[in-house]
């Protein structure tokens, strides 16, 4: 066999071409899945727009889901990312949104997938797409018979979902389409994934006015100390970050930043975890013992109402750095 002296280089598959993000539609069109070049990977349920995963370059999951989460659209997720409008909780005393189950409608309805978009970074030659984004829309067409009636306005949400390399970008868009004006609240219910509870702090929430709704008969409002939260029990709060929105609230563990979150026009940030007992008198939360290997840290705008007349937009989000 002869050795020829000029071999023809190998062919990359795509010539010229710099890698791109890849997205893809699966499960009988129910869930939206992204990986950028690099690595990171997030997955999307069109049911409730929820995430349920959000994966680093190294496949490490950064979000924790129950193992017995429904994912068939039978109920809402235990677990990852849902989407709470257009009321936090239940709110009995609120006549517009008295009639709707907890947490809304949004995180229960099938969102349609409005596109995807990408970006290169300018920085890196040749690097190839440096974030996706997934757009997901919710119209009162999208809901059931049971939510129109007991919510009946006009309404539109964007949901946008940004995966970058080491963070993700959550945002909704709310527009009031009627005349009439109407209320809302909205959270992102992110559960975080972490190693072990007893060594998590939380940075951001020192000196800040909080509502401990686990204080009966009636929540009680306090101011927190000056030093980091530790999660010792049962945690059910909604924080007024003393620093406002932009001031980043930080999930450490053994003294090392873990995840850092900073929000835009949303308010509040909810802290909860279940602990043993909450997690036993969960039937979809599971392992029993999960409660060690999560937190809650939830961006949102939850204490009083957003008003919006007919026409009026309102946005926000949270941006979700990950160490």
């Amino acid at each position: 066999m002869v050795d020829r002296p000029k071999k023809p280089s190998a062919l990359s598959a795509t010539p010229g071409l710099t890698p791109q993000a890849q997205v893809t539609i699966s499960h009988s069109n129910d869930r939206v899945s992204a990986v950028l070049p690099t690595g990171e990977s997030i997955e999307v349920l069109l049911f409730g727009a929820t995430m349920i995963s959000w994966k680093d370059a190294a496949g490490n999951e950064k979000l924790w889901v129950s193992e017995k989460a429904k994912t068939d659209g039978s109920k809402a997720v235990r677990g990852g990312v849902p989407l709470v409008f257009p009321v936090f909780g239940t709110a009995p005393d609120h006549a517009a949104t008295s009639k709707l189950p907890q947490h809304g409608f949004a995180r229960t309805s099938r969102w349609e997938f409005l596109g995807k978009s990408t970006s290169e970074s300018s920085s890196t030659s040749g690097s190839g797409d440096d974030s996706v984004k997934l757009d997901f829309g919710l119209s009162p067409s999208n809901l059931s018979e049971e939510s129109r009636k007991a919510w009946p306005f006009q309404f539109g949400l964007i949901y946008s979902v940004t995966l970058g390399r080491g963070n993700l970008n959550t945002t909704i868009v709310v527009r009031n389409e009627g005349e009439e004006a109407w209320e809302f609240q909205t959270l992102m219910h992110t559960y975080f994934r972490v190693t072990d509870i007893s060594k998590v702090s939380i940075a951001g929430l020192e000196s800040s006015q909080y509502l401990d709704k686990l204080t009966a008969p009636i929540p009680s409002t306090a101011t927190s100390p000056s030093s980091p939260l530790s999660i010792t029990g049962q945690t059910d709060r909604i924080y007024s970050p003393a620093g406002g929105p932009e001031a980043p609230v930080t999930i450490k563990e053994g003294g090392k930043d873990n995840f850092s979150i900073v929000r835009d026009n949303l308010n509040e940030v909810v802290v909860w975890n279940p602990w043993e007992a909450g997690a036993k008198a969960t039937a979809d939360f599971w392992p029993q013992d999960g409660y060690k290997e999560m937190i809650c840290v939830e961006a949102g705008a939850v204490k009083g109402w957003v008003k919006l007349d007919g026409g009026e937009s309102w946005e926000g989000g949270q941006i979700i750095t990950s160490s």
